[in-house]
């Protein structure tokens, strides 16, 4: 029984089908294909494997990778981009420095008004005389 399934699969992959493509207004045949299922499956795997080829080609040989998160490229190029970054945070940090001397400079000329906050104050109570 068993002989019997393998055998009609193997007729069915080699049994001759006809693929008629038509011009839909005058039914006129355009093109006309003779192929088995065994022909198909070999022609649908081939431009698998065309495309995924076609692909990687594309991704490895071309400038397209740098677009793909995670392949940065060289490494002298990640080497630069922390050398910027360091220099960024450098310069961010001295810029933040620099406000504060300024905003400091300010508050002793007296361009800014000063406001103080007198709740903050330990005053003891004991020094409140009431005379």
């Amino acid at each position: 029984m068993a002989e019997s399934n393998s055998n009609t699969g193997l007729k069915r992959l080699r049994s001759h089908y006809r693929l008629v493509i038509m011009n839909d207004d005058t039914f006129e045949e355009v093109v006309k294909f003779r192929l088995t299922r065994f022909s198909a499956y070999i022609v649908a795997s081939t431009v698998f494997v065309l495309m995924i080829g076609l692909t990687v080609f594309l991704l490895v040989l071309t400038p397209l990778k740098y677009y793909l998160p995670g392949s940065g490229g060289s490494s002298e190029a990640r080497r630069e981009l922390q050398l910027l970054k360091m220099r960024t945070d450098s310069l961010e940090q001295a810029l933040k420095y620099r406000d504060n001397y300024f905003n400091g400079i300010k508050k002793a000329l007296g361009a800014e008004e000063i406001t103080r906050d007198t709740t903050l104050l330990n005053i003891p109570k004991n020094s409140i005389t009431n005379d």
